[in-house]
């Protein structure tokens, strides 16, 4: 059982779900051009009736507001302030952040900036600085790549971003490409724009040093994302001792074998969150 709010915010209003359980609250950001309906698998899941989970549309996507000032909110620091505000607005003082592709690297300027921050997941999300150097190391190249940044999406190109984000071996919904199509396409290239201008956090610095629990998940078949960069990176604090690579899986493996993901993820947080 879920529960849905408009939560207000400089950012516009936001959209959010939340489950029934009671215990320490753990906030889910997704990606670029797609919605918090993407974890509502991990909804569906024992957990959820024990933690609070929290997913929210981003500003621009999904039910929530396109941002009334697009230059302050459309940026990896802007939706990691859009996360800061709506867990202010809920009053909460403690979480764990899990964020996925774009998710992530707001997930760990959260985890940076907020203090209360308990632990935090990322999934699809290389943590990279604004160097060119970085971005081509933790990024493989790929025919869809472009369109991480286009501002217009035709049908076509919204059903093959959203296609290669959810994996080969789950269905594609006609909802999760509606999802792609009804972002607010001046954030991609705001988002690019901030993050060429080293206006985002150094998202390497930020995992050598901070001191909370981090994990760090990824699909062996990843699309996106190179493995061999996470797994090289230097961590102060990474779960487990290990990047998790999960066999078959892409980028998207909490949607695509919620079985796999699901204990995985209920026992980072027994771990992190009590």
């Amino acid at each position: 059982m879920t529960r849905s709010s408009l939560v207000e915010s400089v950012h516009g209003r936001l959209a959010v779900m939340q489950s029934e359980g009671a215990g320490t609250p753990v906030l889910f950001i997704h990606g670029n051009s797609a919605c918090k309906e993407m974890f509502a698998r991990q909804f569906e899941a024992p957990m959820a009736r024990r933690y609070r989970l929290i997913a929210f549309d981003l500003p621009g996507h999904g039910a929530s507001d396109d941002a009334p000032d697009p230059a302050r909110t459309y940026s990896i620091h802007g939706l990691a302030d859009a996360a800061i505000a709506l867990l202010q607005a809920l009053e909460i003082e403690r979480a764990v952040v899990i964020g996925w592709s774009l998710g992530g690297h707001a997930a760990l300027e959260v985890m940076a900036r907020w203090p209360g921050t308990l632990a935090a997941w990322i999934t699809g999300a290389p943590p990279v600085s604004a160097s060119p150097q970085d971005m081509a190391a933790g990024f493989l190249p790929s025919p869809h790549m472009e369109l991480t940044f286009k501002e217009g999406f035709t049908e076509e190109e919204a059903a093959a971003f959203a296609r290669e984000g959810i994996g080969p071996n789950a269905p594609l919904e006609d909802w999760i490409v509606a999802a792609c199509r009804r972002a607010d396409g001046r954030f991609r290239p705001l988002m690019l724009q901030s993050a060429m201008a080293g206006l985002d956090m150094d998202e390497r610095a930020i995992v050598a040093t901070a001191p909370q629990p981090l994990a760090v998940v990824t699909g062996q078949n990843e699309p996106f994302v190179n493995n061999a960069y996470l797994q090289g990176l230097d961590y102060r604090n990474l779960w487990d001792r290990r990047v998790h690579v999960l066999a078959g899986l892409g980028h998207m493996p909490f949607w695509e074998a919620p079985e796999v993901v699901n204990p995985l993820l209920e026992r980072f947080l027994a771990e992190v969150a009590g």
